[in-house]
């Protein structure tokens, strides 16, 4: 049985991962020419191209899109094997990936891991930060937390805690446009829409029955934060999270509407790549977040 060429396959990723044969050179401490020869010879053994190479430009070929994850997988379950053969004897050490929603990033992990690299001063973070919906795998992201109800997927889904959202509006806005009693109603207003969410708005009422309303207004953006002036200047309705528009909600500078129709909450989650061999230092970060962001 001939064995796999596992150093070609690692190289490969490092290519994936940086972008390009000379940046993955240098983090891996090889020469560009041993890099290039690697990607070669893995192509050759597979009998398929694995980039389209230009003056200015790398990318994927077809057939090398998902050879990519097998490929971080190999590597990311080589450095398990590795760091666990280790971790008796040292602290969880090395770089994690990370990626979070904006806002909820801001507000709710970074201080988060301020205390955890306290905590384990061996590890390296390396925070994502976008309301984009990444992919963890293609991307080398270690770790991931996703407000979202989540699509079937080969990722490794663990729940966190449910959270909350609030339809709300300033009193000012209200004066001018009325106060909605049913949301067949906000129809009729100005919505400030958060377009990474798609589809329209959910409600359920309090004897069980459900409804929804397309969002349409003023001001959509692709961060939730972005729509708190506009909101606060009442121009509009927006339904956001606890998180962003809570601090609004206690001063007053906006009212909850439609008490008797909630939004259904949304889960946050904690994703992981599909292989169930993780390195210690992701495991310490899985531990710790779960166990600070579980209420």
């Amino acid at each position: 049985m001939r064995l796999p060429d596992l150093e070609a396959w690692a190289i490969f990723a490092a290519v994936v991962e940086h972008r390009s044969f000379s940046a993955a050179a240098e983090a891996v401490g090889l020469s560009k020419a041993t890099v290039s020869k690697a990607v070669s010879r893995l192509e050759a053994q597979l009998g398929v191209s694995l980039f389209h190479r230009t003056s200015r430009r790398l990318a994927l070929t077809e057939a090398g899109r998902p050879l990519a994850d097998h490929a971080a997988r190999i590597v990311q379950e080589a450095q398990a094997a590795e760091e666990t053969a280790r971790c008796g004897a040292h602290l969880p050490a090395g770089r994690v990936r990370m990626a979070a929603p904006m806002s909820f990033g801001l507000q709710n992990v970074a201080p988060l891991i301020a205390d955890f690299l306290l905590e384990y001063p061996m590890i390296e973070i390396d925070l994502h930060l976008s309301d984009a919906r990444v992919d963890i795998v293609a991307e080398g992201f270690d770790v991931a937390l996703r407000i979202a109800n989540l699509p079937d997927s080969s990722l490794r889904a663990r729940r966190l805690c449910s959270i909350a959202a609030h339809l709300v509006a300033a009193p000012a806005y209200l004066e001018r446009h009325g106060v909605p009693t049913h949301p067949a109603q906000l129809g009729e207003h100005r919505l400030l829409g958060y377009t990474n969410v798609a589809g329209p708005w959910r409600f359920q009422g309090k004897d069980g029955s459900e409804t929804s309303v397309k969002a349409s207004g003023p001001l959509s953006a692709n961060s939730g934060t972005a729509l708190l002036p506009a909101l606060v200047a009442g121009l509009g309705i927006a339904r956001l999270p606890a998180f962003i528009v809570g601090e609004a909600l206690a001063a007053g500078e906006v009212v909850e509407l439609l008490p008797d129709w909630a939004p259904p909450p949304v889960m946050l989650h904690l994703l992981t790549p599909p292989s169930a061999l993780r390195p210690a230092r992701v495991e310490a970060l899985i531990a710790f977040l779960a166990a600070r962001l579980k209420d």
